[in-house]
């Protein structure tokens, strides 16, 4: 059976896992971020220590502070083993609730919460467009010359050549007053022709922003028309399969099964995968859930550090903790994907599910991939719906239910399904 997931299933599980990794990154980044201040608080403190030890400059204090730093290093290697442990402790803890996990999520969905009820729209960033091209200046023209005649002689200077002299005079100032004019004129001119090309600049540089910033306004405009029709071409799309949903279209309860699945976010150091086909004929579910090889899960136990060797070691897993944790890792994982689908199925579309936990791997004597059921279980509705998981121990659950299971999940033993899986256990 080929992996399956629709279009609205595909969609949800990449946001779940965006999720996951962000709240992921978000907890790294602030042990991180503890852990750089833990370090900088003690760099500090050494170097002021150092620091008082270099100006004291005695071999008493040399040692001394020789002693702080060393202290202070193993400090720093005890907070790293304390943050591996911690780290350690808390994949742990994931996979050994992998049940739990879910039993305080309801798993429905609510398929109108998939509609997009408002589309969220960037602000218009025009930038430079948005900002008018400066106005040209009026030019700061010299001020005009004015003519100012000769004062007329008068008395005893008028008598004695004062007129021819008052002539010579005027004749000489209007002389001047005319040059200046003219420079006058031929200055304003220039002034009044650059200015007009600036202003003919101006004009042409303001159209070509006017321009961009019409063509960036329908641009934007393009882009949110484009953005609403997606979204009203989504909103259609859930409007069908709810509408198909309704009717038992087989596509459509197949296509709620995989977002249902999607929404299942297990931890990153216990990842799984869902292929799943929805027959309506019969309203039977079949299952496919892939775990981890049991290699990828943690088989240390914990971190200590080495004093004398300065190096951080660990302690091995005892064998028997390490296959226990795999099989309950792996009947946990059963029972909930029996859990997640019953109980999003609200309507009551999947009368049974036929589940298979498989692992993919390679074959030792061949070298080529195959797959290992370690359980293989079959449940109807109504009988699993009656179980109380909070109390259940998943095992005893499997079994009750008939379930083929391995005999050690962690060798990799496939289940015997020679009997049948549809046997209900005594």
């Amino acid at each position: 059976m080929g992996r399956r997931r629709g279009f609205f299933a595909e969609m949800n599980y990449q946001a779940q896992q965006a999720g996951k990794r962000q709240r992921q990154q978000q907890a790294a980044a602030h042990r991180a971020q503890l852990a750089a201040q833990r370090q900088a608080e003690r760099a500090v403190k050494a170097y002021e220590r150092a620091r008082v030890a270099a100006a004291r400059a005695s071999a008493a204090e040399k040692k001394a502070a020789d002693r702080e730093a060393a202290r202070l290093h193993v400090e720093s290697r005890l907070a790293e083993v304390e943050s591996m442990n911690t780290d350690l402790a808390s994949d742990f803890a994931d996979i050994d609730g992998l049940l739990a996990w879910t039993l305080g999520i309801d798993d429905y969905v609510d398929l109108e919460s998939l509609k997009i009820s408002k589309v969220q729209h960037p602000p218009f960033m025009p930038g430079g467009l948005a900002v008018p091209t400066p106005k040209v200046a009026e030019p700061n023209y010299p001020p005009e010359p004015v003519y100012q005649a000769p004062t007329t002689p008068s008395g005893l200077s008028a008598m004695f050549g004062g007129k021819k002299r008052h002539q010579q005079a005027i004749e000489a100032t209007q002389a001047a007053f005319e040059n200046a004019h003219r420079d006058w004129e031929r200055i304003r001119d220039d002034l009044r022709a650059g200015c007009i090309k600036k202003v003919a600049l101006r004009e042409k540089l303001e159209a070509k922003r006017a321009a961009g910033l019409t063509a960036a306004e329908n641009k934007y405009k393009q882009e949110c028309e484009k953005r609403e029709a997606e979204a009203s071409a989504h909103n259609a799309k859930v409007a069908k399969l709810i509408n198909d949903l309704a009717f038992d279209v087989e596509s459509a309860i197949q296509e709620y099964v995989g977002i249902v699945l999607s929404n299942s976010v297990y931890p990153e150091v216990f990842p799984v995968e869902h292929d799943y086909a929805f027959n309506l004929a019969s309203r039977e579910l079949v299952l496919t859930v892939s775990v981890p090889e049991p290699s990828a899960v943690p088989s240390v136990k914990g971190y200590r550090y080495v004093k004398t060797k300065d190096e951080i070691a660990s302690t091995a897993l005892p064998v028997r903790e390490k296959k226990e944790r795999y099989a309950n890792a792996a009947w946990q994982v059963a029972v909930r994907s029996l859990h997640e689908v019953f109980e999003a199925d609200r309507a009551g579309k999947i009368h049974s599910i036929a589940l298979t936990v498989n692992v993919n791997t390679v074959d030792p004597a061949t070298g080529r991939p195959i797959t290992v059921p370690l359980v293989v279980v079959a449940a109807d509705r109504e009988t699993f719906n009656s179980f109380d998981l909070s109390k259940v121990v998943p095992q005893a659950t499997l079994q009750h239910l008939g379930a083929a299971m391995s005999k050690s999940p962690f060798d990799l033993v496939p289940a015997d399904t020679g009997r049948g899986i549809r046997v209900r256990g005594q």
